[in-house]
Order: structure tokens, then C-alpha cells, then sequence
């Protein structure tokens, strides 16, 4: 009898062991359309990186005491230094002639699982020259948390040009 124990004991840690191997993490990419004169003269497609506080506030959606606000907001900026996972803000944010932080269109589209990504859109209308280098995705128009960011070749925009901006962050 003892020696049954002990089996089924093990069976039952093996067990745990691989349903245990099930991880859930949110990854994606954005991209990135600048347009001038309305004609797409550029197009990117870029790998986004989900920084810790990205994944902290994801594992709080799932709790219903755990407060989490929209992650909404799209910003731009003119930094260079890798993403890391660490991250809290854009090191270059733009704030200027059009470049400023906003609110993104959101919707939930469907990938491999139906609404398992979320998208957001935004389209910037500058009124002046930057060389934009990274984007993110925050949960407030000023400060807030950083869900992700990402830096990329420059995109030279100048006035009167636009870049449409599309985040794809999935859960899977």
C-alpha cells in the first residue's frame, strides 16, 4: 500500500510537470505606413518587444482585484537605444508639430484564435521634421505604464507628411 502511494504520488507530479508547460505570453509587431503627398512611400513591418510591465499588466487582467488601465496610447519618438524589457518609457519622445502622444482606434481582430490580438491604429500629421526611431503602445496620454516599444531604421518624415502606425499585440 505504501509503495502504491508513492506512485500515484509521482504519476501526479509528472502530470503537473507538463500541463505546467502551457505558458501564455503577448508578443506582436506593428507597422508602420509614411505617407507623403498621399501615396505610401515607405512601408515597415517591425517585431515588438513586451516589456515587464507589459506582462505584469496582462497577468492582471486576469484577477478581478487587480486594477489595469486601457493600454491605448501610441508614441512616437526619436530614440536609438535597443529595446529592453525593462523599459518605461520612450527614451525620445515626441511631443511636437504633430508627433504627440494619442489615443490609438482600438479593436480586438482575430489571428489564430478569435479576438486573441489586439489592435491599434493612429495616423500622425506632422507639422514639422523628425527622424522617428521607435514607437510604443503606454496606458496614459502622459506617464503611464509601457506595455511595449520597439526602435527601427529612421523614418525621415517633414511637414505635411503622415505615418499611419498599427499595433498587433496577441496573446497566445
Amino acid at each position: 500500500m505504501k509503495g502504491e502511494k508513492t506512485k500515484m504520488k509521482d504519476s501526479v507530479s509528472k502530470g503537473i510537470g507538463k500541463a505546467m508547460e502551457e505558458q501564455v505570453s503577448p508578443f506582436g509587431f506593428f507597422e508602420i505606413e509614411h505617407i507623403r503627398d498621399g501615396k505610401v512611400i515607405d512601408r515597415r513591418v517591425v517585431k515588438n518587444l513586451v516589456t515587464n510591465a507589459g506582462k505584469a499588466a496582462v497577468a492582471g487582467l486576469v484577477l478581478t482585484d487587480v486594477s489595469v488601465d486601457d493600454f491605448d496610447y501610441v508614441a512616437i519618438g526619436t530614440g536609438t537605444t535597443a529595446a529592453d524589457a525593462t523599459d518605461t518609457q520612450l527614451e525620445g519622445e515626441i511631443s511636437t508639430d504633430g508627433g504627440a502622444r494619442a489615443a490609438g482606434a482600438g479593436t480586438r481582430v482575430t489571428t489564430t484564435v478569435a479576438n486573441d490580438t489586439a489592435q491599434l491604429v493612429l495616423t500622425y500629421n506632422f507639422t514639422g521634421s523628425f527622424a522617428v526611431t521607435e514607437s510604443g503602445v503606454l496606458n496614459a496620454g502622459a506617464a503611464g505604464d509601457l506595455l511595449c516599444r520597439q526602435t527601427f531604421s529612421a523614418v525621415n518624415v517633414q511637414n505635411g507628411d503622415s505615418l499611419q502606425i498599427t499595433w498587433k499585440v496577441a496573446v497566445a
